[in-house]
């Protein structure tokens, strides 16, 4: 064998090898890319249904509550910004305002035993509720999903595949500031 072709073959042996180093880390970022993708459809589905039940919630508390407008209007126009959200970032907005809206109406309710009395909203209360259980835990596998996305896009040697093919850290779903105060119950009106 000539010195020229052991040389390409070596050179051929490297380029090899080191396509095959490649491959893994590029797998693992497509998975879990998906992976986050999967956890934010999942979000979303639990976001939609609660976006879905709101108008039957609000036509149910107008009967009540009719001089509560501020509050229903609120709660209307942040469940309109969340239907007309473009982007993750401002889904995710929009839904932190929507969730802050929904907790000043439940307040509202708290004024009007009749109201919590009724069947119907009973029955919307306790699936507001219940998509409300789902939409935190969807929320939680999300960002548990993210964390070890994000981690491997910034860790060493996969961060460089991951800037030569476009994986880019995803943000998490954070609760608004608001949400860290509980929302306080007013009796005396």
């Amino acid at each position: 064998m000539s010195k020229g072709l052991k040389i390409v073959l070596i050179i051929l042996a490297i380029v090899v090898v080191v396509g095959l180093m490649l491959v893994s880390p590029y797998n693992k970022l497509v998975t879990m890319d998906e992976q986050v993708n999967t956890g934010w459809a999942n979000v979303e589905n639990m976001l939609q249904r609660r976006y879905d039940l709101i108008p039957n919630l609000v036509e149910t508390v107008k009967g009540y509550a009719a001089h509560e407008r501020e509050v229903l209007t609120e709660v209307t126009e942040a469940r309109a910004s969340v239907g007309g959200a473009q982007t993750q970032q401002q889904m995710i907005e929009a839904n932190n305002q929507l969730s802050s809206a929904l907790s000043r109406l439940l307040v509202v309710v708290e004024r009007y035993p009749d109201l919590k009395a009724n069947q119907n909203f009973i029955q919307l209360q306790d699936e507001l509720a219940g998509t409300e259980n789902r939409i935190a835990v969807a929320r939680q596998r999300y960002n548990e999903t993210v964390r070890g996305y994000n981690q491997t896009v910034r860790r060493f040697p996969t961060n460089i595949m991951a800037r030569l093919f476009g994986f880019e850290q995803r943000p998490y779903f954070e609760a608004p500031q608001e949400a860290q105060q509980a929302p306080k119950v007013d009796f005396s009106r």
